[in-house]
């Protein structure tokens, strides 16, 4: 069976529904394939920049976000090796009201994307749909085969086809694009661990490192939980699970003896999700009838917590350019790559930095070293406005994308 639709969209992550919600407010049919049947995946990245925010509201959904189970934050903090912190990232002096980033489960923000996407009369999304490959002809891609949960397989045309389906993207690979890879030096383990009444009400929610060599790990302070980021080597994950889970509560409870008292929260190794840290980044990021952003385009590490965020503007980036293109039912390779060249300097900036980071101060922390932990830290301490520029970095980043007229609300 096949069916036809102008924008095929594979994946539902962050840049395959904002891309969705905007072609259809554009008018443009698009049609949206998540393989799996809901948003629910633990430990996707959670923060909210600054950027997606005021994204948010010229989208006229700002208050379906401030509705939706968030915490708001004011600043980036580092831990001072005697005691207290101090801050890396001022958001505050940003202009109100997105003078904060926020901490939002990833599943309610796609949740509310799709939601007001499906307002719209010419968006469709498929869940349980997973796009098998694009399907070709003439050297051109014209559509993709998919697959349902019942195993039934079917053909989807369309004008054009966005590889959304993130870092390990099946639509990519089948399309014959290879990524140049980057060297990463960890991978990291999610968790989560409970916040006290006192701790709700008592500190103000914040993203908080904590680096003892050789242990390092982020925690981020959502309403009733901490979500914890553990950054191990690259190659330690089997003897991390040898060493077993009192071993790994130990390492928990000397980074953070805070939290001792509740690492018994954690049952098993088993139990804890593993992300294969990777960053990459396509040379050419289309090919005749198809175009990678996101993930597909560019694996971000963790570091900084700017992958969602980015994604997203280039998914604003590719609306922008492409709505007229797909009205028309004419797509060119030019067309295309406008989006690669509005997007290329805001990702290569990020990756450098993400890269600088690794080598300066997560590389020789892992590896019993000092770096440029201690360095921060005094830098910040001797010229203490330096926060303010950083935060406005952190929170909005080079190159903000804002939306369309077309896409207002």
């Amino acid at each position: 069976m096949t069916h036809h639709t102008t924008c095929l969209i594979a994946g539902g992550g962050p840049a395959g529904i904002m891309l969705g919600l905007l072609l259809a407010r554009a008018g443009i049919e698009v049609t949206v394939a998540e393989k799996h049947g809901d948003f629910l995946r633990d430990f996707r990245g959670d923060t909210v920049h600054a950027s997606t925010l005021q994204l948010l509201g010229e989208l006229g959904l700002e208050d379906r976000f401030r509705a939706m189970h968030h915490v708001d934050l004011a600043d980036y903090r580092l831990p001072l090796p005697r005691g207290g912190t101090i801050v890396l990232g001022d958001f505050s002096s940003l202009p109100e009201p997105y003078n904060h980033i926020s901490l939002a489960p990833q599943w309610d923000l796609l949740s509310l994307l799709a939601e007001a996407a499906a307002e719209e009369p010419t968006f469709r999304l498929l869940m349980n749909t997973e796009v098998l490959g694009p399907v070709v002809d003439h050297g051109r891609v014209v559509g993709a085969t998919v697959r349902t949960a019942d195993g039934a397989e079917s053909v989807i045309t369309a004008d054009l086809t966005v590889a959304c389906d993130g870092r390990n993207s099946d639509v990519r690979a089948a399309a014959g694009l290879v990524p140049h890879e980057y060297r990463v030096p960890y991978d990291v383990w999610w968790f989560r661990l409970s916040r006290t009444e006192a701790e709700r009400h008592g500190e103000l929610p914040t993203l908080l490192p904590t680096i003892k060599p050789p242990d390092i790990m982020l925690a981020m302070s959502h309403h009733d939980y901490y979500q914890i980021a553990y950054l191990a080597p690259k190659g330690s994950r089997e003897r991390l699970r040898e060493e077993g889970i009192v071993s790994f509560r130990r390492r928990i409870a000397r980074l953070r003896p805070d939290l001792a008292d509740r690492v018994d929260e954690l049952a098993s190794m088993d139990d804890l999700p593993i992300l294969d840290v990777r960053m990459n980044r396509l040379h050419r990021w289309h090919r005749p009838g198809l175009l990678c952003i996101g993930d597909a385009a560019h694996a971000m590490s963790p570091s900084g917590g700017v992958g969602v965020n980015l994604a997203i503007q280039d998914a604003v980036a590719a609306a922008r350019y492409l709505a007229e293109p797909l009205r028309q039912h004419w797509i060119t390779d030019h067309d295309l790559d406008l989006v690669r060249r509005r997007r290329l300097f805001p990702t290569v900036f990020l990756q450098s930095g993400q890269r600088l980071l690794h080598t300066t101060i997560y590389e020789p922390a892992m590896a019993g070293l000092p770096g440029g932990f201690e360095l921060a830290i005094l830098v910040l301490r001797l010229v203490p406005w330096l926060s303010r520029p950083v935060g406005r970095l952190i929170a909005i980043g080079p190159r903000p994308e804002h939306a369309p007229d077309f896409a207002r609300r």
